[in-house]
C-alpha cells in the first residue's frame, strides 16, 4: 500500500498534493476521555490539520502482568475520534517518550532488574520492548491512512540523539515497526544541531527537529544537514512546563507567533508542543535532574494556546491568525459555532470547600499493620510499587551521649534517598528530609536529627528501644538525560552512629489506587480536636504543646466537600494546605505543594457531579485550615 503522506525533495505530498503539516500535540493520557473530542475540536478551531500524541507505556502496562487499552489508555478510540474530527495523526510510540512523564514513559516495574540498561541493544531490554510492541503496534497499524484510518506518521524512538548513538538499537525499532505493519512515513525527532542529529537519525526515517526559537537559523541548519527533504519542526516549544518550587513559565503569543510565521512562510511543517498540555493526574508527573532532582508539577498547562481547562488563549488567537494565511479558515466565532464550542468553558465560581473532618492517618491500620521484612530498605521496584509512598518500620535503640558539651542522640542518616522521607519515632513527628522542589541541596546522606527531641524521647537520659517509621515518597522518576531509569527508595540504607540498620518492614502505598480506602479510613478514625486539650500543655508552654500535638498527628486525612448544580470544571485551591495528594469523588487529581508555583488543582467536569462533591486530602506536612474553589488557576507560593 502507498503511504498517504509522501516525502519529496520539494516538501510533503498528501495524496499527491503539496501539503504543510500543521499539527498540535495533545496527549490522550493527560485528558479525561470524556473530553477528548472537545479538545480535538479545539485543535481544529486553531487551524490544525493533524494531532500528535506520544504513547505512554506505563499507562498501558501498570504492572508486568497487566495490559490495558481502556479508559485513559484507549489509544484506538482517541485516534478514531481524531479521524471523525477530520484530523490526521502522528503517533510517537517510544518506547521512550520523555514528555515530562514519569520515567519517560517506561513502567517502573521493568527496573526491578537492577542490571537492565535502557535505550540500547541490551537483549533483556529489547525483549521487553518487543513484547510491548507486539501488543501496541497493531492498534496503530490498523488505523493507518493506507488502511482507511488517519495515522500518517509514526516516530522511531524519541530524541535519541540526546541520549545515545546506538544505531543498531534504532534499526531494531525501525525494523520492528515495519515488521508489525507500519507502512506510513517513519520519522525521528532531535535537537536542532548536528550533534543531536548524528546520534538520533536512522536511514529509512525522515529526520525532524525540535526547537522553540530562532526558526530561520534552525531552518538554515536543517537545509544543510538534512538536504533534499521536507523540513519539519516536530516540537515547537511555544510554552514550557513547571517544576515545583520555581516560577511559573509564560511566553507571549506574539513572540511565539512570530516564530510560527517564519516556519510556515518558508515551507516548514510544524507540530505545536504543546497545543493542549493537559494534566499529570495522579502522581505521573516526571522529573528532571540537573545536579539535583526537579519534580514536575501536576499541571501540564505548558502555557499552551489551549489552556488546561480548554480555554482559548491570546496565544491561540495569535497562532490562528498566522495559520489562516496558509489555510482557509472561517471567522473564529463562526468556526466555534460549527464545532459546538465555547471559547471559555464554564467553571464553578470561587467559593468555599467545607472541611468536615480531619483525622490522623497514624491512628489507622495503614500505620499499624504488619508488612514483609526485608534485610535492607527495599526499592519501590523491589516491592512492585510504581508510585506513591513506602512505609518502612522497625525498632531501634537510641541513647543519650555526651558530645561537645551537650547531650545528643545520634541522628539517622539516609543514604541515596530518592526522594523525600517523613520520619516518626514513638509517635513523635521528627521531620522531613530530602528533595524540596527545585532547590539545590546536598542530601546524601539525608540526615534526620533526633537531638532536638531529646526531652521527649529520653527525658531521663540513658537508652531505650523506640519504634521508627519512615514514609518514603517518590516525587517522580527522572524522564530525561543520564539519570533516566532511576530507582526510588532509600537505596543506600539507613545508618545510625556506627552501622547500618537492617531488617525493615516495607509496606507499599499506591496512592493513586487508594482513594476509596483512605475515605474509609477517614470515616472510621477519630476526628482530631480543633484545639489542644488542657492536659497536653502540662509540661510545656501552651504554644509549644499545641505545635507538638499538631505535628505528631501527621500525616492527616482531610475530608471536605463542595456543591455543584451540574458537572462543571473547577479549580481546587489548596494554598491553605501543605504537601500531599488530593482526591475528588475518589479520583486522585494529583499532588499539591505549597512551595508553588501551582496553588490550584484542575478538576475536570467529568469528575464533578450535581449536588455534593467529596474532597479528600492526604497531607504529609501540615493540617490544612481552609480549602476553596478558585475561578481560575492560581500560581505563586505560600509561606508554608
Amino acid at each position: 500500500m502507498t503511504a498517504l503522506l509522501q516525502s519529496t525533495p520539494d516538501g510533503f505530498l498528501r495524496a499527491g498534493a503539496p501539503h504543510l503539516v500543521i499539527s498540535g500535540a495533545l496527549h490522550y493520557f493527560r485528558v479525561r476521555p470524556e473530553q477528548w473530542r472537545d479538545r480535538l475540536r479545539r485543535l481544529v478551531a486553531m487551524g490544525c490539520n493533524t494531532v500528535e500524541t506520544y504513547v505512554a507505556w506505563n499507562v498501558h502496562q501498570p504492572a508486568r502482568d497487566a495490559t490495558t487499552f481502556e479508559g485513559f489508555a484507549d489509544l484506538g478510540r482517541f485516534l478514531d475520534i481524531a479521524a471523525e474530527e477530520g484530523l490526521d495523526a502522528i503517533v510517537r510510540p517510544g518506547p521512550y517518550i520523555c514528555a515530562e512523564w514519569e520515567n519517560g514513559g517506561f513502567p517502573g516495574w521493568i527496573l526491578a532488574d537492577r542490571n537492565l540498561r535502557l535505550r540500547n541493544r541490551n537483549a533483556p531490554y529489547l525483549k521487553l520492548v518487543d513484547a510491548w510492541f507486539d501488543q501496541l503496534i497493531p492498534v496503530i497499524a490498523q488505523r493507518q491512512a493506507a488502511r482507511g484510518g488517519n495515522v500518517v506518521m509514526v516516530q522511531v524512538e524519541n530524541e535519541y540523539g540526546s541520549f545515545g548513538d546506538d544505531k543498531v538499537y534504532l534499526a531494531h525499532l525501525r525494523d520492528g515497526l515495519i515488521a508489525r505493519g507500519i507502512e506510513e512515513l517513519l520519522v525521528t525527532s532531535d535537537g536542532p544541531e548536528r550533534r543531536w542529529l548524528t546520534g538520533g537519525t536512522i536511514d529509512g526515517a525522515l529526520a525532524t527537529v525540535n526547537f522553540g526559537s530562532r526558526a530561520l537559523e534552525v531552518l538554515a541548519m536543517a537545509e544543510e544537514e538534512l538536504p533534499a527533504q521536507p523540513q519539519m519542526c516536530m516540537e515547537f516549544w511555544n510554552g514550557w512546563f513547571d517544576h515545583w518550587g520555581e516560577e511559573h513559565h509564560e511566553r507571549t503569543g506574539g513572540d511565539a507567533a512570530g516564530e510560527l510565521a517564519d516556519m510556515l512562510e518558508h515551507g516548514m511543517s510544524v507540530n505545536f508542543y504543546m497545543a493542549h498540555g493537559g494534566t499529570n493526574f495522579g502522581m505521573q508527573a516526571g522529573a528532571n535532574h540537573s545536579g539535583y532532582l526537579q519534580p514536575t508539577t501536576t499541571s501540564y498547562d505548558y502555557d499552551a494556546p489551549i489552556a488546561e481547562n480548554g480555554a482559548l488563549t491570546d496565544k491561540f488567537r495569535a497562532f490562528r491568525k498566522v495559520i489562516a494565511t496558509h489555510r482557509e479558515l472561517p471567522p473564529l466565532e463562526e468556526h466555534l459555532a460549527q464545532l459546538e464550542l465555547v471559547a471559555q468553558p464554564a467553571t464553578l465560581p470561587a467559593g468555599e470547600v467545607r472541611i468536615e473532618k480531619v483525622a490522623s492517618l497514624r491512628d489507622t491500620e495503614r500505620f499499624t499493620r504488619t508488612a514483609p521484612v526485608h534485610p535492607a530498605p527495599p526499592a519501590f521496584e523491589d516491592i512492585g510499587l510504581e508510585r506513591g509512598l513506602m512505609r518502612l518500620s522497625r525498632e531501634i535503640e537510641i541513647a543519650a551521649v555526651e558530645g561537645e558539651g551537650r547531650t545528643e542522640i545520634s541522628p539517622l542518616e539516609l543514604y541515596d534517598l530518592h526522594d523525600r522521607a517523613w520520619v516518626y519515632v514513638d509517635g513523635i513527628y521528627i521531620g522531613a528530609t530530602g528533595v524540596v522542589g527545585n532547590e539545590e541541596s546536598q542530601i546524601d546522606p539525608a540526615t534526620i536529627e533526633l537531638t532536638p527531641f531529646l526531652e521527649r524521647l529520653l527525658p531521663e537520659g540513658g537508652h531505650r528501644t523506640v519504634h521508627v517509621e519512615i514514609l518514603v515518597e517518590n516525587l517522580g522518576r527522572v524522564n530525561f538525560g543520564p539519570k533516566l531509569g532511576e530507582r526510588k527508595g532509600i537505596l543506600g540504607g539507613v545508618w545510625q552512629s556506627i552501622r547500618f540498620l537492617n531488617g525493615w518492614e516495607a509496606d507499599a502505598w499506591p496512592l493513586e489506587e487508594m482513594g476509596e480506602e483512605l475515605a474509609a479510613l477517614l470515616e472510621s478514625a477519630p476526628a482530631l480536636a480543633e484545639t489542644i486539650p488542657a492536659s497536653a500543655s502540662a509540661s510545656a508552654s501552651a504554644p509549644a504543646a499545641a505545635a507538638a500535638a499538631s505535628t505528631d498527628a501527621l500525616p492527616v486525612l482531610v475530608g471536605a466537600s463542595f456543591e455543584a448544580d451540574a458537572p462543571t470544571d473547577a479549580f481546587l485551591d489548596v494554598s491553605g494546605a501543605g504537601h500531599g495528594v488530593a482526591y475528588v469523588n475518589g479520583f486522585c487529581v494529583g499532588r499539591y505543594w505549597n512551595i508553588g508555583p501551582q496553588l490550584t488543582l484542575y478538576v475536570p467536569a467529568p469528575l464533578v457531579r450535581a449536588g455534593r462533591n467529596e474532597v479528600l486530602l492526604l497531607d504529609l506536612e501540615k493540617r490544612p485550615k481552609q480549602l476553596a474553589l478558585a475561578a481560575e488557576h492560581v500560581f505563586g507560593r505560600t509561606d508554608g
